[in-house]
């Protein structure tokens, strides 16, 4: 018998092939079943997705309909819960179904046969037998024995979390043993139903590595080596599909990801925990564009889990949802205000300011004599500066040329240890040129300063001094002071970041230079400073989220600092300014992230800004910059002469703004022009409802004459940047 099946495959929105396609196939297959569909001239990854309202007659040409190539046998399909998540996600954020679901398939799924996949399958884990599961329990009794004691604010956020369906807001101080938590709340649940499993995400690659050691360690011994899995971009396709499979098949009782991971097929899904919740990384910025902290939420909803979102510095959003119930709050707050250890106190943030230092010094007088102090009693400084190269711009001071990258609008960065200038948007790059490509001056300069340059300056100025008890006979007057940098441009090599982390927490580093990638989630014993250089810029800012970035930048850079209890006392935040009575450093010497927030929360009330209003953004491609804001402003005439005169549309338009199309900040990437155009309600509904039924007129408008040019088009739902 002949049955029409539905199958996802991967269709981006804009190229305006449908949602699902139709085949043909001899076996009604479940929804949910992988599938080898033939897609031009080549097989490709299919998902089957209703079959039973695929019985189609009439609709098609049966003659045209080309038949399955084949089924991943072998792999359950799969589970309804996860084609909710799906097809919300695609709903959400204006997405094709298919482009969502393949997305968040492993990659080699889609480039291997049935039989390679079988082949795969073969190294399963074997099903665990009853004695298995009595050692199991034998050893978690070992280790709940030998697991370090709770803090009274530790045990309380647990006993809230068992107690209460969540969602859970844990707010925590750094250093607060939030980590602690998540470990506890996964055991608990582990040893509670054998068959559960958990997610813990990781806004950053870099951060998985400690965190899989860490949860290796305590389940590893209980579960088996399979317990826990990592999925991110950063491991390879037989890996991410090895780890895939183990979580699909429930083999897996944890998985540790980044925002990929929320999509992740986990049957027997019960916790999710998404530490660093604030971070932007959890936004997609590219394909579906998906919020993997919201989605968590939404997937938490969904299956009966419990989500808890963890950090020191929530998102205002979150932040927001978890006022208390009686005010509209959603999330229930968990407050851990105090760092483990009696006398881990939090770091005495020191404000410099810098117009009372020296024209041009990159380093105060007093700032220096405390790494140097440092220096001497065997403890670690961090330096932090998130710009990386040896310095943003090369200039001539004859001519005004200045390194400017060909392709887009944005400077080439100058990287002096391999003498290039490298653009970070593009990756054009190019030997430094001698004198000035435009009036041939020889003396070009830098100007600014990367965590290169600060790197080599910083040696410069501690050439003098001496690691205290280092004489030897091959340093008679004591070894020089070892700075390092940690950046992207450090760590691009397999296992070099592992390997200069593991040089820091053995000792053999005094000062830490480095961006972001260093300045969160790490757990580094030894500093006892850390020092934040020219953080001013985000300040005044266009974007309106820029202070709330800056402070929880800052904050969680100040967390990396005395994070022993026996150093505790003595650790300080030094925040070098020009701007020293700005509130956001005042609240920040306090260590008072409430204060901020409510201080934010009030300004974004006032300007009628998220979380009290809901945005999207919808962008536009091209060769020229006429031809995307051409596009997007026909789109937007659109909505004025043709959906206004839908009457049932009224109310929605009503609460509808379409500001004018603009440049985007970066207005040229590798030769594309690219422009934007915001859309703005004070309700969600009726901008969802409002994005749902413009994708047509979109579609409508790529195929007439204000499309031609245009290379590609995308809606960014809850855009992080304007």
């Amino acid at each position: 018998m002949t049955h029409w099946l539905c199958v996802l495959v991967q269709t981006p929105a804009h190229a305006s092939l449908g949602s699902v396609l139709s085949y043909r196939s001899e076996s009604l297959l479940t929804p949910g079943t992988l599938v080898r569909v033939p897609l031009g001239k080549r097989d490709t990854l299919g998902v089957v997705w209703d079959a039973a309202s695929a019985q189609a007659t009439g609709e098609f040409d049966p003659e045209k309909i080309r038949s399955v190539a084949g089924t991943l046998d072998g792999i359950s399909p799969l589970s309804t819960a996860w084609q909710q998540l799906v097809t919300f996600a695609s709903q959400y954020y204006q997405r094709s179904i298919g482009e969502v679901a393949l997305a968040a398939l492993p990659p080699q799924l889609r480039e291997l046969s049935p039989v390679q996949i079988q082949r795969r399958l073969k190294r399963g884990k074997p099903v665990k037998t009853s004695s298995d599961i009595e050692a199991a329990s034998t050893a978690l009794a070992a280790k709940d024995a030998a697991a370090p004691d709770l803090s009274p604010e530790q045990a309380n956020a647990l006993q809230q979390i068992d107690a209460n369906p969540g969602p859970f807001l844990l707010f925590g101080a750094t250093g607060s043993g939030k980590t602690e938590v998540y470990l506890r709340a996964v055991q608990e649940l582990l040893a509670r139903d054998p068959h559960a499993q958990a997610l813990v995400m990781v806004p950053e690659i870099n951060l998985t590595p400690q965190l899989e050691a860490r949860f290796s360690a305590r389940f590893t011994p209980l579960y088996g080596p399979d317990t826990v899995v990592s999925l991110h971009s950063g491991m390879t396709n037989p890996q991410r599909l090895k780890s895939w499979l183990s979580a699909h098949s429930s083999a897996a009782r944890i998985v540790l990801g980044t925002r990929m991971a929320v999509f992740a097929s986990m049957p027997q899904l019960r916790l999710i925990v998404v530490d660093e919740e604030h971070d932007p990384s959890y936004k997609s910025g590219e394909g579906a564009r998906y919020s993997a902290r919201d989605m968590a939420v939404y997937r938490g909803k969904l299956e009966g889990a419990k989500v808890v979102l963890g950090s020191a510095t929530p998102s205002l959003e979150s932040w927001h949802h978890s006022r208390p119930a009686a005010e509209g709050g959603r999330y229930l707050r968990l407050h851990m205000p105090s760092r483990i250890g009696a006398s881990a106190a939090l770091p005495l943030v020191r404000r410099v300011d810098m117009n009372h230092q020296p024209r041009h010094a990159v380093f105060s007088i007093p700032l220096l004599e405390a790494i140097k102090d440092r220096v001497a009693r065997g403890e670690q400084s961090m330096v932090f500066l998130n710009r990386r190269g040896y310095a943003p711009v090369l200039h001539c001071a004859e001519c005004g040329w200045k390194s400017e990258c060909p392709h887009c609008s944005a400077f080439r960065v100058f990287h002096k240890i391999d003498r290039t200038l490298r653009c970070h948007h593009c990756g054009f790059t190019e030997r430094v040129p001698r004198a000035c490509p435009t009036c041939g001056n020889p003396d070009i300069a830098p100007m600014g300063r990367g965590t290169e340059r600060l790197e080599e300056h910083l040696a410069e100025l501690l050439a003098d001094v001496r690691r205290p008890n280092t004489i030897s006979d091959a340093f008679p007057q004591g070894e020089s002071v070892r700075v390092a940098r940690i950046d992207a441009d450090t760590t691009r090599l397999k296992g070099e970041l592992q390997s200069q982390l593991a040089a820091v927490h053995a000792g053999d580093v005094d000062v830490l230079v480095g961006t972001q990638m260093i300045a969160k989630g790490h757990d580094f014993r030894r500093i006892t400073l850390v020092a934040a250089i020219n953080p001013d810029g985000a300040l005044f800012s266009s974007d309106f989220r820029a202070p709330e970035r800056l402070f929880s930048l800052l904050m969680q850079a100040a967390g990396r600092s005395g994070r022993d209890a026996s150093l505790g006392a003595r650790s300080e935040v030094w925040i070098q300014t020009f701007q020293p009575a700005h509130p956001l450093y005042a609240a920040l010497k306090q260590h008072d992230y409430p204060r901020f927030a409510s201080t934010q929360l009030t300004e974004r009330a006032q300007a009628g800004l998220p979380p009290f209003t809901a945005q999207a953004l919808v962008r536009a491609e091209a060769r020229e910059q006429d031809v995307a804001q051409a596009f997007l402003n026909a789109a937007s005439a659109s909505v004025q002469s043709d959906m206004a005169h839908w009457a049932e549309w009224e109310p929605v338009l009503s609460q509808i703004t379409l500001y004018p199309a603009v440049p985007m900040a970066i207005q040229r990437v590798a030769n594309i022009e690219r422009a934007q155009m915001l859309v703005e309600s004070p309700s969600r509904a009726a901008l969802q409802q409002f994005l749902g039924a413009w994708q047509a007129v979109l579609h409508a408008t790529r195929q007439g004459p204000e499309g031609k040019g245009l290379i590609r088009w995308a809606i960014d739902v809850d855009p992080l940047a304007i």
